[in-house]
């Protein structure tokens, strides 16, 4: 059989992972024929195809999905050896992945980036953003180093470092501004627009309403947190949002905004890595770089006298 190298197995994990050569290809910073060929080679000394080629979608072969396992794990393991070094050197905060949650990434990494570049300019950072289930998932593969989540994550195998909390707001029409601020019990017979399944805001929105994931309910699902205030301001519904959402997603939406009455529904924010992870100590400097973006963030974001409160 013929060696099989470590950049074929990086490539097929990156087939496996996006479901298509072409978007493999461009995450992996190459041409579509040269990691079709570097696939192909290895299918070859394997003696066994990886994958099922259809017109529009790659999945893995039975053999595939028990090899692309392996092989992510023998990945995580290099990648850990280059990540032992580097803390034995004690080098700061060079190459990090970093995976990022929707609800968080558009309104925090702007500043934590800014940061990061000022106190730490040899830093390296790769982004990720996508939904929790998918953060933790990679994290425990070791594909990303770390990721700011909503706490708690409650994996044993994951050190969680608290970096600030925040209010959920809620947005309603501009002529609801002057009714009262309705309660959870309240809010369950409104119509609640949340973001799609598999976001943990969307969760994190229905405990507080004590609503079932599958209650029959007068919904629209959205994407993003955006779509959901344009709609609020079309008259739609109502939704909520987190508070360091509120300058960016309602500056251009007619709506109206609200604080709950105590105890309101709120959000731990944090980073978390892998306990095993050797770079453990620069991953809380990073976590101190995310907690004053946030504080940064909280002194300058004050709209309508809302203001994001810092753990």
């Amino acid at each position: 059989m013929a060696n099989i190298t470590l950049k074929q197995l990086r490539y097929a994990v990156a087939v496996a992972e996006h479901g298509h050569f072409g978007h493999a290809a461009a995450a992996s910073a190459i041409s579509q024929p040269a990691l079709s060929m570097q696939i192909q080679a290895l299918e070859d000394g394997l003696g066994l195809a990886l994958f099922e080629r259809a017109a529009r979608h790659v999945r893995p072969t039975p053999f595939g999905v028990g090899f692309l396992a392996r092989a992510q794990r023998i990945l995580a393991e290099v990648d850990d050896l280059g990540d032992s070094a580097r803390a034995a050197r004690g080098d700061d905060l060079g190459r990090l992945r970093l995976g990022v949650i929707p609800t968080i990434a558009p309104y925090l990494l702007p500043r934590v980036v800014g940061l990061m570049g000022q106190y730490y300019p040899q830093a390296n950072l790769a982004l990720r953003e996508t939904i929790t289930p998918r953060l933790i998932s990679e994290l425990s593969e070791g594909r990303l180093d770390a990721a700011i989540v909503a706490l708690p994550i409650s994996e044993p195998s994951f050190e969680e470092v608290e970096v600030f909390q925040e209010d959920f707001i809620l947005v309603r029409p501009p002529e609801d501004a002057g009714k009262p601020v309705p309660d959870a019990n309240s809010l369950r017979e409104m119509k609640l627009l949340l973001l799609e399944e598999g976001h943990c805001f969307r969760d994190q929105a229905l405990s507080f309403c004590a609503l079932g994931a599958n209650t029959p309910r007068e919904v629209m699902d959205g994407s993003s947190l955006s779509t959901l205030v344009q709609m609020v301001g079309a008259g739609i519904g109502v939704t909520l949002i987190p508070e360091m959402a509120v300058p960016v997603e309602t500056r251009s939406a007619s709506v109206a905004l609200a604080r709950f009455r105590t105890p309101a529904p709120a959000r731990k924010i944090g980073v978390i890595w892998r306990r095993t992870s050797p770079l453990s100590n620069q991953l809380r400097k990073l976590a101190n770089v995310v907690r004053e973006a946030a504080e940064t963030g909280a002194s300058d974001a004050m709209t309508g006298g809302l203001m994001p409160k810092i753990a």
